[in-house]
């Protein structure tokens, strides 16, 4: 049921653009692993799974053993690694629904061989090392004593090495092939010792762009096959579309006079007599209360500026320099409108955070409307 006017509307085809562009930057060779994890960063994972997988996805990630299971579940077999460490809580399912996991500790890696020993099959491993970002992850000298450990165990399979770039969307690179070389340097020490791991993979959105030395053997984009590019000083020659458009109606519309304060704390006097039009979506849908008095939506093609608190159902909008606008009107939150747009990154600038945030807090109150071919 969907009776209130506001909604995300997610653009299938975008996502199979970019992932079909992104895949002609990196070239053949390298699989490609489309990463879905925060229901696909907010735009539904089981819509944006199938549409990866006909868009020629190879493999899926996501970051909780719950996603994988839930993506099994609808049917799709594609290779999924749950790039969060595995608990020992729920082994079983790695069994059950052939998933990859994730192993950066003694404790998981025998939990795991103890779930494949009851399932009756071997458990397919991927090693993370931390090579500079200080979560989860071996370090790089631990990396062979728990390969040898794992090799002795009869029910698991090494099957992926992988690392995470700390600061591969920054401009100075310097960092990253610090990174890279601690990475090459555990592969150089495993394969002294006859140890070739099949899937070596490093390389997330920004260093799917800008750092072609990174691809091994499998890149996995997330935030650009949503549309976004991981940051301004990441490469912007790759053509993305955004994916998603948040959208709603005017609900309500009145004229105040010039000083009227407006919404909660008053923290806005209106300078003249002013059309005031009332959206019915706030910061319970994820829209930023940090865009109070500073953000701007897309009405008729124009700018309206945001004016007054967002509050937690309604946000307010000075719509007087806009001429013929009624109630039912259609209000643009971000996303293009005509050939006019207001991008993620413009909220994401605004509000002091990422482009991700913004996308991934929608919230489920906040239906989502599908367009384009499956």
């Amino acid at each position: 049921m969907n009776i209130r006017p506001t909604e995300a509307v997610v653009d299938l085809d975008a996502i199979a653009f970019n992932i079909r562009s992104l895949k002609n930057h990196v070239g053949p060779g390298p699989r490609f692993m489309a990463v879905v994890k925060a229901d696909a960063y907010g735009h539904g994972i089981i819509h944006v799974a199938k549409t990866a997988a006909k868009a020629g996805a190879d493999w899926l990630g996501v970051a909780l053993l719950e996603e994988a299971v839930a993506l099994r579940r609808a049917g799709i077999d594609l290779p999924i690694l749950v790039l969060g460490e595995a608990f020992s809580k729920g082994a079983e399912l790695y069994v059950e629904y052939d998933i990859r996991a994730t192993v950066c500790s003694l404790d998981s890696l025998l939990a795991l061989n103890r779930a494949g020993e009851l399932g009756g099959s071997k458990v397919r491993v991927h090693v993370k090392v931390d090579t500079g970002m200080g979560r989860i992850g071996l370090e790089p000298d631990q990396v062979l004593p728990m390969i040898e450990r794992a090799q002795a165990l009869r029910n698991i399979q090494i099957e992926g090495l992988f690392s995470h770039f700390a600061s591969a969307d920054e401009e100075d690179k310097t960092f990253s092939f610090d990174q890279l070389d601690r990475f090459k340097k555990v592969i150089s020490t495993l394969e002294n010792r006859g140890i070739g791991i099949p899937i070596k993979h490093f390389a997330g959105s920004a260093a799917t762009i800008d750092i072609p030395e990174s691809y091994f053997d499998m890149v996995r984009p997330g935030i650009s096959i949503y549309g976004a590019y991981p940051s301004e000083e990441v490469d912007h020659s790759v053509p993305l579309k955004p994916a998603m458009t948040m959208k709603t109606a005017i609900s309500f519309l009145k004229e105040v006079e010039s000083g009227t304060p407006l919404s909660y704390g008053r923290t806005y006097r209106t300078q003249r007599r002013s059309r005031i039009a009332t959206l019915p979506v706030g910061y319970g849908d994820g829209y930023p209360r940090l865009l109070s008095n500073r953000g701007e939506v897309l009405v008729a093609g124009q700018r309206a500026p945001v004016v007054g608190r967002v509050c937690m159902d309604m946000t307010l909008i000075d719509v007087t320099h806009i001429p013929g606008v009624s109630v039912g009107a259609e209000v643009v939150l971000f996303g293009k409108q005509g050939n006019a747009e207001i991008r993620v990154d413009e909220l994401a600038s605004k509000t002091g955070t990422i482009s991700y945030e913004i996308l991934c807090t929608i919230t489920k109150r906040v239906p989502r409307q599908y367009v384009g071919a499956l």
